[in-house]
């Protein structure tokens, strides 16, 4: 253990003795209106392949927790863990104080202890909520595990436009670090893939009937990995990103999520068979990602049929003309800082690494346009907490009306971004990949 791992140590054990005494579920005698029960969970992908690892009420994805837009809400958090524990509420404009980020000052929840959130649930769409723990270097902690699940607001005015709605979450299990050469730093692999917790074939398929209107809720809940998605013999008209509705719905035959992206898409039933709907990459498909969609009435083994190769741009969302509104310039440069050879990359902000990086400085009721430029050679799903932002640029071309709280930034890209500085207190702003985010790509956002 080194100097810097001992003082950790340290604090998380002087904060662990802190929480207990303090750390408990008020009101206890009025009933919550939701329940997380963090805990160890085994995962059966397939007959013979569990994976064993943290999940939420037993099960991995856990509840799916659904919420009317405006509509306060109570969810007590219960740690059954060994360790320190939170939960983020992923794509929520809430206070810093129940948001789920220690960086902004909610706090944890000990082990063996009860927290109450409160809050008023918006803006309206399909979110998350995930643990938001570090892992460094431990496989077995923060978003590798199964601590996770989807949190959908219903809107207030919901037409329901189609017959049937489907959350489908992608999750890869037993991580292991793998060195990608030998003069090269470390990665993160995986053994198994999975769709809401099963592995092709063993769990329910979706079940349709030709002419059916059928809403899929995806996510992409890897802690490291961008993924691509198709569904064999159909199209997906997708309508939200990240839960936020597009100008127009856009047909398209394959997606691809960065981690913590969402996406939501119609797909219309008019090729009955038994069709598969999963990874791109051939091997994670069949190493598990995927599920059967089955019409009525039709029998026989699930077919995969590939995609077109047509390249994934957000600019195929929006409009092409840009906003009027001035907005205050922010650039933000990333990189990467080698370590050393077979040892994990550390990652800065305009050349610094959290708790160093420099905050973004704003006020309220401004609009700012953060500007990420991307020099390494790794995408970075940036994400930041508490706000939604428009995407005004990408790679170059100008464009509106795509709202997002997570983009991906590509390699040697960039990507502009512009936000209303409109939910005042301590926000975090930091890569979603989950290694990047560990060893460095942090800031905060402070307002002045």
């Amino acid at each position: 253990m080194d100097r810097r791992d001992f003082i950790r140590a340290l604090g998380a054990a002087a904060l662990t003795q802190k929480l207990r005494s303090q750390n408990t579920c008020p009101d206890a005698g009025r009933k919550a209106d939701f329940k997380l029960e963090a805990g160890r969970v085994t995962v059966d992908l397939a007959p013979g392949k569990s994976v064993k690892t943290l999940g939420y009420n037993g099960s991995a994805p856990g509840p799916i927790l659904r919420m009317k837009e405006g509509q306060a809400v109570t969810i007590d958090v219960v740690n059954k863990t060994d360790a320190v524990e939170i939960v983020h509420w992923h794509g929520l404009h809430i206070p810093s104080d129940v948001d789920g980020s220690t960086e902004e000052g909610t706090p944890a929840v000990a082990p063996g202890e009860c927290r109450r959130y409160r809050f008023l649930p918006a803006p309206s769409g399909t979110r998350w909520y995930h643990t938001h723990v570090q892992a460094m270097r431990n496989l077995n902690r923060a978003t590798y595990t199964g601590q996770f699940g989807f949190l959908y607001i219903e809107p207030k005015n919901d037409p329901g436009n189609y017959d049937q709605e489907v959350f489908l979450a992608f999750k890869e299990w037993d991580p292991y670090f793998s060195s990608m050469g030998q003069d090269e730093g470390i990665e993160v692999a995986y053994k198994r893939f999975s769709i809401n917790g099963h592995a092709l074939g063993h769990g329910d398929p979706i079940r349709v009937k030709q002419g059916q209107r059928i809403m899929l809720r995806m996510l992409n809940a890897s802690a490291t990995m961008q993924r691509g998605i198709a569904f064999a013999g159909h199209t997906f008209g997708v309508v939200a990103m990240d839960g936020n509705a597009l100008p127009a719905v856009k047909a398209v035959s394959a997606l691809e999520l960065g981690p913590a992206e969402r996406i939501d898409a119609i797909v219309e039933m008019n090729n009955p068979g038994i069709w598969i709907l999963g990874a791109r990459d051939a091997h994670d498909r069949q190493a598990g990602m995927a599920i059967a969609v089955e019409y009525a009435d039709r029998t026989g083994a699930p077919v995969w049929l590939a995609a077109s190769d047509e390249r994934w741009d957000y600019t195929m969302f929006g409009a092409s003309a840009t906003r009027a509104e001035e907005a205050e310039l922010v650039p933000l440069v990333f990189e990467r800082k080698f370590v050393g050879r077979k040892w994990v990359d550390n990652w800065t902000i305009n050349g610094k690494m959290f708790p160093k990086t420099d905050p973004i400085q704003v006020k309220e009721g401004r609009r700012y346009r953060l500007a990420f430029d991307n020099r390494s050679d790794e995408a970075h799903p940036v994400h930041l907490h508490r706000h939604t932002f428009e995407l005004t640029k990408v790679a170059g071309v100008p464009t509106s009306g795509v709202f997002k709280d997570v983009v991906t930034v590509g390699p040697r890209s960039q990507v502009e971004v512009d936000f209303v500085a409109n939910n005042p207190g301590p926000t975090l702003f930091h890569c979603h990949q989950q290694m990047h985010m560990d060893f460095g790509f942090m800031t905060m956002l402070q307002y002045l």
